[in-house]
């Protein structure tokens, strides 16, 4: 393989290259190159080859759960805990529990969490490979169900070892949606954060007790149409939260897998507000 191809992935492998960056200079080298066009076409179609924090990263623990009476997970937290730490429950998106969910989760166990993202596809089956599949799986759930699981999720973590016994939730698109309606059924949740979700019915969302931090993308015409009537709601109700509207951005702009719609710069502000947030209500 060429050597500057060698150089560009270990820069991509080494987080000193944004996986979009990767793609673009990659995608210039690959006019002709056999090598180049083999390796695009990998990390493309392979999440897994593109995570930021790697499935063996040594400064992370990670393990395969079963909530009792809920749904199988992927569990993982610092390997260096020195002391309680906060919960954090990460709800997929509607493809299912898939690699890139799962470098989220490693990322937020490095930024000092124990993480767990549940399968809200387990009683189905669990989460296929074909990602059709798991927005057709993900469509015939009843969202009840889903809250529920959730809940298990949040009670289970809340009272391992090692946890400060606070828990919060994150989720991202179908996952934003389901952690908007979690927090208005689960007054025991210590905060909140939607990426780009539906809101709750407008009725439920008086019940929100937790801190809420709302990311939308100001591209996502079909997300923003029912913010205003969310946001009067929440005012109404006295719930405390924080809203941002990243502009120019897409919906899903925190995937990093999907070139058509990650925006690195919301992706990292965002991020870092999400951290920041989580920390000060949760730590």
């Amino acid at each position: 393989m060429r050597q500057d191809i060698v150089q560009l992935y270990d820069d991509f492998t080494h987080r000193r290259l944004s996986r979009r960056v990767f793609m673009d200079r990659l995608t210039a080298i690959a006019g002709g190159t056999p090598a180049a066009l083999g390796l695009l076409e990998t990390v493309a179609a392979n999440p897994a080859a593109a995570a930021l924090v790697s499935a063996d990263d040594k400064r992370l623990k990670t393990s395969r759960i079963r909530v009792p009476e809920g749904p199988l997970g992927y569990l993982t937290w610092p390997a260096e805990n020195r002391g309680p730490l906060p919960g954090l429950v990460i709800v997929h998106e509607n493809r299912g529990l898939n690699a890139h969910i799962e470098d989220v989760t490693r990322r937020a166990a490095l930024e000092g969490f124990v993480a767990l993202a549940p399968d809200f596809l387990t009683s189905a089956g669990g989460t296929p490979a074909d990602e059709d599949k798991a927005r057709e799986m993900i469509g015939a759930l009843s969202m009840d169900a889903v809250v529920a699981d959730a809940r298990k999720s949040i009670a289970w973590l809340a009272g391992q070892e090692g946890v400060n016994g606070k828990v919060g939730i994150m989720g991202f698109c179908w996952g934003g949606g389901v952690t908007g309606r979690v927090a208005a059924a689960a007054p025991e949740l210590g905060a909140a954060v939607v990426y780009y979700g539906p809101p709750p019915p407008t009725d439920a969302v008086a019940n929100i007790k937790a801190p809420l931090l709302l990311h939308y993308a100001g591209l996502d015409e079909r997300i923003n149409a029912n913010v205003p009537a969310f946001r009067e709601a929440l005012d109404k109700a006295g719930v405390r939260y924080e809203l941002h509207i990243y502009e120019g951005a897409n919906h899903a702009f925190n995937n990093d897998t999907s070139q058509a719609r990650y925006s690195e710069e919301a992706a990292k502000l965002a991020w870092q507000r999400t951290i920041d947030f989580l920390k000060r209500e949760l730590g």
